[in-house]
């Protein structure tokens, strides 16, 4: 029994980092139609900036988690201005190419500036303790993740049903033409996309470093893929879908992790995809999307 409950735990956890990442992806592809595979390097952004000032002395990791989340903020924002304001007319290959190479730049500027090989930062440890209670064991991380992660995508539904800059990224995610015609400044709309994006991620990217203890030039860049599963999974340029679709991945890679004998674990990663691909053949447009007929297909 304490081995199940363990084994959920977990399961909810990396459900919990799968969803905020994957709400970061979503919140911007709801507006822009850009799957913004940079989004990793913004998590890097966001590590990177912990690791420098813990390396000039910082010591508080609350301090830390503030600067992890205002770094990653400013770097989407940074991101949204710099190189996807040029291409945001243009059609979807450019901006998903755009998305692409500004990846590629800046993990190597990671490795240029800083260093190609993984840096140590224990600033943030202290996040992840063993709590007891009897023979049961479990992570502060695992528990903080569950937490922060429920709050946050709370916070982020008032602000996006309750605030009037959040009903405007509602309806510019619905229809991006009429809410210009009514006057509201695109450019602030896209850029506070980006900046919640970038908030998420930096979210995301506190819970990594306290749980692996190291940041590196490609940190952020397995996780974007397995958030972009996840968005998928629940439909894309859906919210909800992004957190159902996060949380749905979590619980699978746990399941199979659990079901799989050891020698066989290391299927784990295609026999995932494999149940992604049976659920889509069912659901193409995931769990929570919308239909969309795109009438016959003649040859």
């Amino acid at each position: 029994m304490d081995y199940i409950l363990q084994q959920l735990l977990n399961a909810l956890a990396f459900g919990a980092e799968y969803s905020l990442v994957a709400l970061g992806l979503a919140v911007v592809f709801s507006i822009m139609g850009l799957v913004n595979f940079a989004h990793g390097e913004i998590i890097g952004v966001s590590a990177y900036s912990v690791f420098l000032a813990a390396a000039l002395g910082l010591t508080s990791p609350i301090v830390a988690v503030l600067i992890a989340i205002a770094a990653a903020a400013l770097a989407a924002v940074t991101f949204e201005r710099v190189a996807f304001r040029p291409v945001r007319y243009a059609p979807t290959t450019t901006g998903l190419l755009t998305a692409f190479g500004v990846s590629i730049v800046v993990q190597n500027l990671f490795m240029l500036l800083i260093s190609p090989k993984p840096q140590s930062v224990s600033i943030l440890n202290g996040l992840n303790q063993m709590w007891f209670f009897g023979p049961f064991a479990v992570s502060s991380l695992q528990v903080l993740e569950l937490i922060v992660s429920g709050l946050t995508i709370l916070a982020l539904v008032l602000f996006l049903n309750r605030s009037t800059l959040g009903l405007a990224i509602r309806a510019a995610s619905r229809d991006f033409a009429t809410v210009r015609l009514m006057g509201i400044r695109a450019n602030r709309v896209i850029a506070t996309a980006f900046a919640i994006s970038g908030a998420l991620a930096g979210i995301a990217a506190v819970f990594i470093l306290a749980r692996r203890g190291s940041v590196s030039p490609d940190l952020g860049f397995g996780l974007v893929l397995k958030a972009f599963v996840a968005c998928v999974i629940g439909g894309f340029g859906s919210l909800a879908g992004a957190a159902a679709g996060g949380m749905l991945l979590g619980f699978i890679e746990v399941g199979l992790l659990v079901a799989l004998p050891q020698e066989y674990g290391g299927f784990k990663d295609a026999l995932t995809y494999v149940i992604i691909v049976a659920l889509l053949i069912y659901r193409p447009e995931g769990l929570l999307g919308r239909r969309v007929e795109l009438g016959d297909k003649e040859i």
